[in-house]
């Protein structure tokens, strides 16, 4: 009977214990931290645009090609001369928008690129959390494509607007009734040391070191 009481107890106490240690993890991640999912993995989009009106006598760009900067990827005729289509910067073609022998105007986009060695991450905070966090704040970045590794970073910059700003159908309320909703601002991430698994798109979480 004792023994039973006296494992009894011991139980008790690891779970007390447990619920203390528990207990102040939370409190030191709340206070210390802003943690969000609802964050993507980013890169600057750039075009690959034709030069000129006329036919794309030959096209070379290919998805996932790497090409240098000013490099010729392909020819645009219109009869009496050709002018060749450049890589607007260094980076990875991530979507071939054209075909040889198509006929293209000035400006048309006929592949997107991105540099791959600057990718980046958008967090959406909430607009209550902002006061918390500064340009320079230091983030562990976890990307869903490279789940075993926390990416150093730091905030780049803040949104001007919120998301909302910019729906397709902003709410608007006729009625009397009003609920307050928490509008979300994007939050620039630098990221480096990330592996080549990861991509722009991807999913990512984010934890912010308080101000």
């Amino acid at each position: 009977m004792k023994g039973r009481l006296f494992a009894a107890n011991i139980i008790g106490v690891i779970v007390i214990v447990a619920l203390v240690m528990g207990g102040f993890y939370y409190y030191v991640q709340t206070s210390q931290y802003i943690k969000t999912d609802d964050a993507r993995v980013a890169g600057d989009i750039m075009s690959v645009s034709a030069p000129a009106a006329g036919t794309l006598n030959s096209w070379t760009a290919k998805e996932g090609s790497v090409i240098a900067k000013t490099s010729a990827v392909g020819q645009v005729s219109d009869g009496t001369k050709s002018v060749n289509v450049a890589a607007p910067l260094d980076g990875t073609i991530v979507k071939n928008q054209a075909k040889e022998g198509q006929a293209v105007q000035p400006g048309q986009s006929l592949a997107q690129m991105v540099d791959m060695r600057k990718l980046y991450v958008v967090a959406n905070i909430d607009e209550d959390q902002l006061r918390d966090i500064q340009v320079g704040s230091a983030v562990d970045v976890t990307v869903d494509g490279d789940p075993s590794n926390t990416l150093k970073g730091k905030v780049e910059e803040f949104g001007h607007v919120t998301n909302s700003v910019f729906s397709l159908m902003p709410s608007s309320n006729t009625s009397s009734n009003f609920t307050k909703v928490t509008q979300k601002v994007q939050v620039k991430i630098s990221i480096g040391n990330y592996s080549d698994t990861v991509l722009p798109g991807m999913n990512a979480e984010v934890k912010i070191t308080k101000k």
